[in-house]
C-alpha cells in the first residue's frame, strides 16, 4: 500500500487548470513531471504540493515568527498527505540588490573574511612590508611630532559599532574618573548621559587626557595613552581639536555636530612605523562592503559611482544642435537652451546645422564642460530680448548640480538616462577600505581573490593549504574545508565561469537558481521536499550532466526532489515521470502517463513519449537556406567581457544560432555588442554597447528587433490583450455594437484604466487588498463587481451572451474562436495561438506570466505587425519552458519569418533548435577566462564535425540518432506504401467476385 510514509499522496488537486488531480509521488526519489506549457505541470508542483508544505510549515510557527514569513493561501485540494517541509527553487534572479554577489549569496564571502581576519597579515602600502605592533613610545614619537600647540583629545573607543544602551557602563566609567566622552560624534559629561536606543548601533570613545603638544609632556601623554590602551583593548585615538570642537574656555562645546574632526588611530596590534599607517583590529567586518568598517567610504562599498556620461548626453554624432545632438536640452518648450548653443556656436564660430563630431573640438569641450572666460549670450522669449555675458556651466556641470539639488523623482529618474556607472576612482572598484586591501593571505588580498572565477578560485583555495605556517594551517583548517565545498558544489552545477565579486543583479534566473541549488546542497540538508522549476534552462549539454549528478546526490542525501523538466537527459535520469496533458489550458490539467522512463516511453498517449523514443521528433531540415556571403552584418574586433577580439558574421536572410557553453560570450556578442550597438547607432538608445571595432552591413537591414523575457508589463493592469493590441480592437467591437449606440458608450467606457465604465469600487482590478499584520495581504474579490472590474450598465453590453468581462476571463483560443467572424480581433488571438499560448487567458496578468510566455507574447505582437522583409529578429533562448511539440511549433513560427526575408538571430542550447538552423556561431571553449573564441562557423553539419567545440560533439550525436532513426523508418514506410496498392487489388478482386 502506498502510505504516507513512502509516497506523497494528493487527492483531488483542483488549482488552476487542474481537473480533481490523484497522484501518488514516490519520496526520497528524484521525480520529473512534463508536459505540454499551459498543461498544469507548475500548477501541480508549484501551486499545489510546494505551496501546502510551506503553509504548513509557517503555520506552525509562533505568530510573531509568521510576520516574517510569507504565508502562502491554502491550494484547492481535497488531501496531501506524506508532505516534508518544503524548499522552492525557481527561476527568479536573486537579487537586484547592487550589494549582493556570488560570494555573499553562497557565503563563501563570509567564510573567506573569516579566513582573512584570523590568518591574513597585514602589510604597509608604503612600503610593503609586514606590519606588527607599535609600541607606546613610537606613539608618543608620532604625536610631539606634531606642530607645538596643537590640542587633543585622548581617547578610548570601549563601544564601536555595536547596540545597547550602555547605562551600566557609563556609570562605571563616571566612578573610575573619567569626566567625559564622545558618544556617536557628539561630546557629553558623563554625569548626563545621553539615553542611546538599543536597537541601533552606537560608538562610545572615553575621554581620557586633553592635551596641548609642547616639550616635556612626554610623560604624562606615555602614561594617558596606556590607560586609553587598557580601556579599548590595545586601541587608542588622538583627535585633534578644532576651535569648532572647543569654546574659547578651552571647555568642549556639548552636543557639537561639526564636521568630521582629523584622528591619528594608534594600535599596539598593528602600524607601520615609516608611514604611521593603522589597522585598528582586523576582525571579519573589517572585510565586509557592506559595514562602515570595512567599506570604501567615497562608493559606499559599491565598487561604482554613477557619473554623467558625454556618450549618453551626445549620444548620435552624426545629429546637429539644431537637430537635438545634446539630448538633454533635445526636447522642451522653452527656447532657452537653443539659443545657448547658438551662442555657443557663434562664438566659437561654428554653424548650428554642422553634425557634432564636425564641430570643433573647442566648442565640443565648452558644451559639454564649460567655459573659462566670459561669453555674450542673447535670449529672446518672445516677450522681451536681452543680452548677458557670463561664463558657460556646461551641459555635464550643469545635469551634477541639477541632480544634487533637486527632490524631485520625477527629475531625478529623468537626469538618470544619462548616468553611467564607473569605477569608483577611490577603491578601484574593490568595494573595500585601503586598511582590509592591506591584510593579504598569500601575497593576495580579498579584494582580488573575489575577482577569481570560481574554476580558479577552487584551484587557488585547495593549493592554499602548503602556503601556511603549521600555526595558520590549524587555524584555517575548518574554514577552508567550507569554502572548498562550496567552491565544488558552484563548479558541479556549471557555474565555475562566474567571479565570486559577480553582481547577483546581473545573473539570468538559470543561473541564481543554480546557485541556490549548490548553497542547499551545501547546507546538508536531509528530509526536505525540493521543488525545482526547469534547473537546465541556460545550461549547455555538457554541463547538463553535472548537473543531474548533483540532483542525484540531492536525493541521495535523503530528500524528494520534484523537478518540473522538458530536457530529455533529464526525463531519462529520473526515477518517476508524470505526463500532463493531453493539450494546454482547459485542455490540460490531467495525467496522461505515469512510471518510470522506459514506461513513459511505452506509453502511446504520452506525446513526451513519442520524443523521447523518435516516433515522433523535430525534423530536420532537408535542404538549409543558402548563405550569402555578400548580404552579411559582420562585427569587427568584439572586447566585451570576456570576447577576445572576436570577429562574427551573420548572413542575412537565415535562421542563426549563436551557441556555445555557459558563459562563453554569447549575450556578450549579441546583446550587449550587436543589439545595443545598432540600437545606439539608429535610435540614438542610451544603452552604451560593449567594447569593439566596427559592425559592417547595417544597410541591409532596416529594422533590428531583441525580444527578450523581461516582463510585458510591471503592474497587474497590463495583460496580452492590452500588449499586443487586442484590447483595442476589442473595445472598438464592444463600442459598435447596437445597444452601446443607444446608450452613447464609446470604447473608452470598456476601458478598465479609466472612470467611466469600470467598477469604481476596486477601480477596475476585481479584487480589493487588505493589509493584514500577522498574515499575507488578502486580495478579496470586489463585492461591488463580484471581480468582474466593470460597473453592472457595461457589463449589460453583450456580444454572443458573453461581456466584456467574459472575453478579458477567456483564454486566447476561445476568444479566437467567439471573434472568428472579426478579422482584426482574430488575427491578433490567432498569432497568439501560434507561438503556444492559446491556453493563456486574455485578461492575464502581466505579472503572472512567466519569462518564457512573455517572450512568446512579445514574439506574436512582433509577427502582427506588416513585416519589411529586411528585420533582424534576437532571441534569447526562446525554447525556455517550452516542450518538444511547443518547440515544433516556434521553430515553424521562426522560420517562416526567415522565409519571409528577414534574419532570425537566436542564442540557444537546445540542440533540437540548432539542429534546425541554417548556420551557426559557436563560442568557447569554455566559459569565463577560457572562453570568448569563435570555435567553430558554418552549418550545423560543418560544426559537428569540429573536435574542439563541446557544441559539435553533442551535435554529431544528434544528427547521426536522427539519421539513424529516418534509416530505419525508410523500410517500414516502404512496406507500408507497398501495403496499399496489395490492399486496392484485394479489393477489386472481392468486388469483382461480388
Amino acid at each position: 500500500m502506498k502510505d504516507g510514509l513512502t509516497h506523497i499522496r494528493i487527492r483531488g488537486a483542483r488549482e488552476h487548470n487542474l481537473k480533481g488531480v490523484n497522484v501518488d509521488i514516490p519520496r526520497n526519489e528524484l521525480v520529473v513531471i512534463t508536459g505540454l506549457s499551459g498543461s498544469g505541470k507548475s500548477s501541480l508542483a508549484f501551486d499545489t504540493i510546494y505551496a501546502e508544505g510551506q503553509r504548513r510549515y509557517v503555520e506552525s510557527l509562533s505568530a510573531y515568527a509568521r510576520q516574517f514569513l510569507e504565508l502562502m493561501q491554502k491550494p484547492d485540494v481535497d488531501s496531501i498527505e506524506g508532505l516534508s517541509p518544503a524548499i522552492s527553487i525557481e527561476q527568479k534572479t536573486t537579487s537586484r540588490n547592487p550589494r549582493s554577489t556570488v560570494g555573499t549569496v553562497t557565503e563563501i564571502y563570509d567564510y573567506m573574511r573569516l579566513l582573512w581576519a584570523r590568518v591574513g597579515i597585514p602589510y604597509s602600502p608604503a612600503t610593503g612590508q609586514p606590519i606588527a605592533a607599535m609600541q607606546v613610545s613610537e606613539m608618543v614619537d608620532r604625536i610631539m611630532a606634531l606642530k607645538e600647540g596643537t590640542r587633543l583629545y585622548l581617547l578610548a573607543p570601549v563601544v564601536r559599532d555595536r547596540k545597547g544602551e550602555y547605562k551600566k557602563e557609563m556609570a562605571e566609567y563616571l566612578k573610575k574618573g573619567y569626566q567625559r566622552a564622545k558618544i556617536d560624534g557628539e561630546f557629553y559629561e558623563l554625569s548626563e548621559p545621553p539615553t542611546l536606543d538599543k536597537k541601533f548601533k552606537h560608538d562610545i570613545d572615553i575621554v581620557v587626557d586633553r592635551i596641548a603638544v609642547k616639550a616635556g609632556i612626554e610623560t604624562r601623554l606615555a602614561d594617558s595613552l596606556e590607560q586609553a590602551l587598557k580601556l579599548a583593548e590595545g586601541i587608542a585615538f588622538a583627535e585633534i581639536a578644532t576651535s569648532a570642537s572647543e569654546d574659547a574656555t578651552g571647555k568642549a562645546t556639548l552636543k557639537n555636530k561639526a564636521a568630521k574632526p582629523e584622528r591619528l588611530i594608534f594600535s599596539q596590534k598593528f602600524a607601520c612605523p615609516v608611514s604611521g599607517f593603522t589597522i585598528p583590529e582586523i576582525e571579519p567586518r573589517l572585510f565586509s562592503f557592506n559595514n562602515p568598517a570595512g567599506a570604501c567610504p567615497a562608493c559606499d562599498g559599491l565598487g561604482v559611482q554613477l557619473k554623467f556620461d558625454a556618450d549618453m548626453v551626445v549620444p548620435d554624432h552624426d545629429k546637429t544642435l539644431k537637430e537635438g545632438a545634446v539630448a538633454p536640452w533635445a526636447k522642451g518648450p522653452s527656447p532657452l537652451y537653443a539659443q545657448t548653443l547658438e551662442a555657443l556656436a557663434k562664438h566659437y564660430k561654428a554653424k548650428i546645422t554642422a553634425p557634432w563630431k564636425e564641430l570643433p573640438k573647442e566648442l565640443r569641450a565648452a558644451i559639454l564642460h564649460g567655459t573659462k572666460d566670459p561669453i555674450k549670450f542673447v535670449y529672446d522669449d518672445g516677450v522681451r530680448r536681452y543680452e548677458t555675458t557670463k561664463n558657460f556651466e556646461g551641459v555635464l556641470p550643469n545635469l551634477e548640480r541639477r541632480w544634487k539639488e533637486t527632490d524631485s523623482a520625477w527629475v531625478r529618474e529623468d537626469l538618470e538616462k544619462y548616468q553611467s556607472e564607473a569605477p569608483c576612482p577611490v577603491c578601484e572598484g574593490k568595494r573595500l577600505k585601503p586598511e582590509a586591501l592591506a591584510v593579504k593571505v598569500a601575497m593576495t588580498d580579498i579584494a582580488t581573490a573575489s575577482t577569481m572565477s570560481i574554476r580558479n578560485a577552487r584551484d587557488w583555495f585547495a593549493a592554499l593549504n602548503d602556503q601556511l605556517t603549521p600555526k595558520q594551517k590549524e587555524i584555517a583548517v575548518r574554514i577552508l574545508k567550507e569554502i572548498n565545498d562550496r567552491l565544488r558544489f558552484l563548479v558541479d552545477v556549471g557555474l565555475d565561469y562566474l567571479s565570486l565579486g559577480r553582481s547577483s543583479g546581473t545573473l539570468s534566473g538559470g543561473e541564481s537558481q543554480r546557485i541556490r541549488l549548490a548553497s542547499q546542497i551545501g547546507s546538508g540538508l536531509t528530509g526536505v521536499l525540493y521543488v525545482l522549476d526547469e534547473p537546465s534552462i541556460g545550461l549547455h549539454q555538457r554541463d547538463n550532466t553535472r548537473l543531474l549528478e548533483t540532483l542525484v546526490r540531492l536525493r541521495d542525501l535523503g530528500n524528494s526532489v520534484l523537478v518540473v523538466e522538458h530536457d530529455e537527459e533529464a526525463i531519462l535520469t529520473a526515477d518517476h515521470v508524470i505526463d500532463m496533458g493531453p493539450a494546454a489550458g482547459i485542455h490540460g490539467g490531467t495525467i496522461i502517463a505515469e512510471g518510470t522512463p522506459e514506461q513513459i516511453q511505452k506509453n502511446k498517449n504520452s506525446i513526451t513519449g513519442d520524443y523521447l523514443t523518435g516516433r515522433r521528433e523535430i525534423a530536420i531540415p532537408e535542404k538549409r537556406r543558402w548563405v550569402n556571403k555578400k548580404r552579411m552584418i559582420g562585427v569587427r574586433g568584439a572586447r566585451g567581457n570576456n570576447l577576445q577580439n572576436v570577429d562574427a558574421d551573420i548572413p542575412l536572410g537565415t535562421f542563426t544560432c549563436v551557441t556555445g557553453v555557459s558563459g562563453g560570450g554569447k549575450s556578450t556578442l549579441v546583446i550587449e555588442t550587436i543589439y545595443k550597438a545598432v540600437a545606439r547607432n539608429w535610435h540614438g538608445a542610451g544603452d552604451v554597447p560593449a567594447e569593439h571595432d566596427k559592425i559592417e552591413g547595417l544597410e541591409h537591414i532596416d529594422k533590428i528587433i531583441d525580444i527578450d523575457q523581461s516582463p510585458i508589463g510591471r503592474t497587474p493592469r497590463s495583460n496580452p490583450a492590452t500588449y499586443t493590441g487586442a484590447f483595442t480592437p476589442i473595445r472598438d467591437w464592444y463600442a459598435g455594437l447596437p445597444e452601446s449606440k443607444a446608450r452613447g458608450y464609446g470604447p473608452g467606457r470598456f476601458s478598465f484604466n479609466v472612470k467611466g465604465g469600470r467598477c469604481e469600487a476596486c477601480q477596475g482590478d476585481g479584487v480589493i487588498k487588505i493589509e493584514m499584520h500577522f498574515l499575507p495581504d488578502v486580495y478579496v474579490t470586489c463585492d461591488t463587481c463580484k471581480g468582474k472590474r466593470y460597473n453592472r450598465e457595461t457589463l449589460e453590453i453583450l456580444y454572443k451572451g458573453k461581456s466584456i468581462s467574459d472575453v478579458l476571463d477567456m483564454t486566447v483560443e476561445e476568444g479566437a474562436n467567439l471573434f472568428n467572424a472579426v478579422p482584426s480581433i482574430r488575427d491578433k488571438l490567432e498569432t497568439l495561438k501560434r507561438v503556444g499560448l492559446g491556453y493563456v487567458h486574455i485578461g492575464q496578468q502581466a505579472t503572472t506570466l512567466s519569462g518564457g510566455e512573455a517572450q512568446r507574447v512579445k514574439l506574436s505582437k512582433e509577427l502582427s505587425k506588416r513585416a519589411t522583409g529586411r528585420t533582424l529578429y534576437i532571441l534569447d533562448e526562446p525554447t525556455t519552458g517550452l516542450h518538444f511539440q511547443d518547440t515544433k511549433k516556434l521553430l515553424e513560427v521562426l522560420h517562416e519569418l526567415v522565409d519571409n526575408g528577414n534574419t532570425v538571430l537566436v542564442i540557444e542550447h537546445n540542440l533540437d533548435v540548432i539542429k534546425t538552423a541554417d548556420w551557426v556561431l559557436d563560442l568557447g571553449p569554455e566559459g569565463g577566462d577560457g572562453g570568448g573564441k569563435m570555435v567553430a562557423v558554418g552549418t550545423p553539419e560543418d560544426v559537428a564535425k569540429v573536435k574542439a567545440s563541446h557544441t559539435g560533439r553533442y551535435l554529431a550525436e544528434t544528427l547521426k540518432r536522427h539519421t539513424e532513426r529516418n534509416t530505419a523508418q525508410k523500410p517500414k514506410q516502404k512496406a507500408a506504401a507497398a501495403e496499399v496498392p496489395a490492399q486496392r487489388a484485394t479489393k477489386k478482386k472481392k468486388s469483382a467476385s461480388g
